[in-house]
């Protein structure tokens, strides 16, 4: 039987790899193998390209360029760790997909829709995820933990943009919430985490019900650098 397909999707400073995580430990203690995984990255190519990508090199080629590289580190991404995850059996959570490319690059960075959806029938066809969360929060709020979180370290490039695209940011991604409502769920992720997380695993069991969900698949799992 085919895995479960979850991705979650957000601003900075969102929780998005807290709350992947979280839901990755849960899943596996009602017996559910998982893959925890990330974007960009996730593969050992796609990874090279992570570092292009958030080092800000590939900011001067502009938004098509990056549309395309984030395309080529998908690519390897489904093809070399998700895909075969789900025909085991595993449950795939990933930290950003396709909604991602959508907003950043189509919305923001205004990247034709016909690019964007072209890159998508070639690296993913018809692999969509079964469940997003989008997880929401006040754009101060969510710049501030991004802030908490690197440290004194340099922010990376879409960190470092400013306080409107940012404010862009998130209203893209309740417009694409709004238009999927079937796949995409809005959580409110100001409230602390354990709160956000059991509003979370709720309706991963509303809707896929990992609880009766056949275990498949063998060893252990697999994080690539979340």
């Amino acid at each position: 039987m085919r895995g479960k397909f979850i991705t979650f999707e957000g601003g900075d400073g969102t929780g998005k790899s807290t709350q992947a995580r979280m839901l990755a430990r849960r899943l596996e203690a009602v017996g559910v193998r998982v893959q925890l995984t990330r974007e960009p990255g996730g593969s050992p190519g796609a990874e090279i390209i992570r570092h292009v990508l958030l080092s800000g090199a590939a900011k001067p080629l502009g938004p098509d360029a990056e549309a395309m590289l984030f395309a080529a580190a998908r690519d390897d991404h489904v093809r070399r760790t998700i895909r075969p995850a789900l025909e085991i059996g595993r449950w795939v959570i990933c930290d950003r997909f396709t909604d991602s490319t959508r907003v950043y690059q189509g919305i923001l960075g205004q990247v034709d829709q016909r690019l964007i959806r072209g890159l998508e029938r070639i690296t993913i066809g018809d692999l969509m995820p079964d469940l997003t969360f989008i997880l929401d929060v006040p754009v101060e709020v969510g710049m501030a933990r991004a802030k908490g979180r690197r440290g004194r370290a340099a922010a990376d490039r879409f960190e470092a943009e400013g306080l409107e695209f940012h404010r862009k940011l998130r209203e893209a991604y309740l417009a694409a919430a709004a238009e999927e409502p079937q796949r995409c769920v809005v959580v409110d992720a100001s409230a602390p985490k354990e709160t956000v997380g059991r509003q979370i695993w709720n309706i991963v069991g509303a809707r896929l019900d990992p609880v009766t969900t056949p275990v498949s698949g063998h060893g252990r799992r697999h994080e690539i650098g979340v």
